[in-house]
């Protein structure tokens, strides 16, 4: 609950149905307060990445003490990753634990990703992820897995062992609806196992951003009057018609079945959300994809943006979808194939994802053979 003295826009969008996450996390945010502040100015969530904890690690001293000792464990770089990002994760989770209390395990979710190079390995990928969740030991975890062809079913086989998922790096319609099968394939398999369906959370995680800086640029090499009218345009109308998607598979009897059974609505979250191009308001991917039931996952600076001066509209997205479906068509009527440019994002996607990770291994060997010159 918030006072009207310390209300801000982020506890607005709660209002209207939004979860607003923060992109970010590091030890020091954890022992400084300052991840307990954002909670106290209504971020509800945490996801974290590769990128954000080699950063920390390489900027501060936090961690200093935790490596020294991994170093005269002889422990190598894959199991101290492991052992610096659990033990970080798991700490912010017992300070979101009061929202997760708070919304019946809605929020106060923290997540952590699975190794993104066993993206194409279902096998591997369930089998770290069932080690992540053993060894966080919270129940607001996500394991964050990305959706890939090989993603899909290891998606359905962690949550059929009761682990809570956030699906990553998921760009297309199609494959976003193979994602929300995956879900309810999962719970399906869970219920045979005798599984409290209740306990059992996840989201989709919807990329925007990089959407329109890939479209963008092809509108801007084909430089009609007509393709430059359309910049800007193509990731809310994708996100849009992601929520269409959303709003059909859980209107099915297959989903009411297993809500019967205590079953929860796997949330759309807005992903890639910090604006690539300053023309652009910097807000534009909060005001514009607010609808029920939906989690919007920020950096530090979109989200100070959207305190400072979000306006928001209300609902923008239901209601939109003829809309949205025009400017996809419009797309491809000036020369852009959608096929392409989402296969082409995944593809980038995990290619980044694997380029964040090892910039991590490279950060964490690098401090466990200071610790070992010692």
């Amino acid at each position: 609950m918030s006072t009207d003295s310390t209300r801000t826009t982020l506890h607005d969008l709660d209002d209207a149905g939004v979860s607003v996450w923060l992109d970010d996390l590091n030890r020091p945010m954890i022992a400084d307060g300052e991840l307990q502040a954002y909670v106290d100015r209504g971020v509800l969530g945490i996801t974290t990445n590769p990128t954000i904890f080699a950063a920390a690690l390489a900027e501060g001293d936090s961690y200093g003490d935790q490596v020294a000792a991994l170093a005269a464990d002889g422990a190598d770089v894959d199991a101290a990753v492991f052992a610096l990002t659990t033990q970080d994760v798991r700490n912010a989770c017992d300070v979101l634990r009061p929202v997760y209390d708070r919304t019946d395990g809605e929020d106060g979710r923290v997540s952590i990703e699975v190794d993104p190079r066993l993206a194409n390995d279902t096998a591997a990928t369930v089998e770290v992820a069932k080690q992540l969740w053993a060894e966080v030991d919270r129940p607001n975890l996500f394991i964050k897995i990305p959706a890939t062809v090989e993603g899909l079913p290891a998606i359905s086989q962690v949550l059929a062992e009761g682990i809570s998922v956030n699906v990553t790096l998921i760009f297309s319609l199609d494959r976003y609806r193979g994602v929300m099968n995956a879900y309810l394939t999962g719970l399906e398999q869970a219920r045979e196992r005798g599984q409290d369906l209740s306990s059992i959370r996840s989201v989709a995680s919807f990329f925007v951003s990089r959407v329109d800086s890939e479209i963008d640029s092809r509108l801007e090499k084909i430089g009609t009057e007509e393709a430059m009218a359309l910049r800007g345009e193509a990731g809310l109308a994708n996100a849009r018609l992601a929520y269409q998607a959303f709003e059909e598979v859980f209107g099915t009897p297959r989903w009411q079945n297993l809500a019967d059974d205590g079953a929860t609505l796997q949330r759309p979250l807005w992903a890639s959300t910090g604006v690539k191009n300053p023309d652009y308001s910097d807000t534009m991917y909060v005001t514009g994809l607010v609808a029920p039931h939906t989690v919007n996952t920020m950096p530090a600076k979109t989200l100070e943006a959207t305190v400072d001066h979000a306006e928001l509209q209300g609902d923008t997205i239901t209601g939109g979808y003829a809309q949205a479906q025009q400017v996809l068509d419009d797309l491809e009527r000036v020369g852009v194939s959608y096929a392409d440019v989402v296969d082409q994002l995944e593809t980038e996607g995990v290619d980044k994802f694997e380029a964040s990770w090892n910039e991590l291994l490279g950060t964490v060997q690098d401090e466990l053979d200071k610790a070992g010159s010692r």
